[in-house]
């Protein structure tokens, strides 16, 4: 069966229907003093697939305690897909004392699960923490097929060298275009920070700029005004996982994106595709 968590019900949904495995249908309460209890009455098999996004310290929580309702309730084969991994960005110290937090959330998951899918995860590195089997799923693909059919001599931009591959697997789905990624130059003089492209021209061009995770919007809105200043055509923005917290839709929409698209990982109004597609060759591969 598939578990959806309460923040990956689409998606839960979209991969049922994808491999043909029953939905399963928990419930989230809380009581009165502010604890959570997420339940599964309806479980009934040896198989769980657990679908949840920890886009917040409650996910987390209610993370852990599906992996234990599915145990409580006889499935001898767990399986937690994690669309999207909150804190994976944590995955060094900081400074003496302070914790690596994606290991210390990995441990936890471990615990629970006899393997592990994560969707793009935003260091590969992370899935090193883990104390079960790992693997990495790469929907990045999925992000052509929601972009315009009619892009002009496309370009697809990284905001840095590190995302290239993300939007490079976009562009081979897509079919055609070229890659670039934006480089930061500082003024000796000034220290001011500044971005451009490192070889690709964007004047008369529809650029799309490719990220695995827009979170506040602060990084590509600098890039994205730098395109509207160079004369792009059209400014599209796409990620695989949207996290977009407080302003970040406004940002982008100010600095010149003409639309955002991302996948169901993080489930938004602008999540027009889904990543089951890339995690049900995961969980089943041919």
């Amino acid at each position: 069966m598939i578990v959806p968590g309460s923040s990956s019900q689409q998606l839960a949904a979209a991969l049922a229907e994808e491999t043909g495995r029953s939905l399963a249908t928990p419930t989230y309460d809380r009581f009165p003093d502010g604890e959570g209890l997420a339940a599964v009455p309806d479980f009934d098999g040896g198989e769980a697939v657990i679908v949840a996004a920890t886009d917040s310290d409650e996910a987390w929580v209610e993370l852990l305690q599906l992996q234990d309702a599915v145990r409580e309730a006889g499935a001898t084969d767990v399986t937690t897909v994690i669309p999207y991994m909150g804190y994976a960005r944590q995955d060094d110290s900081f400074g003496d004392g302070e914790p690596v937090s994606a290991r210390a959330m990995a441990r936890a998951i471990s615990t629970g699960t006899d393997r592990v899918r994560l969707v793009n995860p935003h260091e590969a590195t992370v899935a090193d923490f883990f104390d079960v089997p790992v693997e990495a799923v790469d929907a990045a693909g999925v992000l052509a097929e929601p972009l315009p059919t009619d892009l002009d001599d496309p370009l697809f931009l990284a905001p840095d060298e590190g995302a290239v591959g993300v939007a490079a697997a976009v562009r081979d789905a897509y079919g055609t275009g070229e890659t670039d990624y934006f480089e930061k130059h500082r003024d000796r003089e000034t220290g001011a920070v500044a971005v451009s492209p490192s070889d690709a021209t964007a004047a008369d061009r529809d650029v799309v700029v490719v990220d695995d995770i827009i979170a506040t919007g602060s990084t590509m809105s600098e890039s994205v005004a730098v395109l509207t200043d160079r004369g792009a055509a059209r400014v599209l923005a796409a990620c695989v996982h949207p996290v977009l917290a407080a302003n970040a839709v406004t940002k982008l929409r100010a600095a010149g994106v003409d639309r955002i698209v991302g996948t169901d990982t993080v489930e938004r109004g602008c999540s027009v595709v889904s990543a089951a597609p890339a995690v049900a060759d995961a969980l089943d591969p041919a």
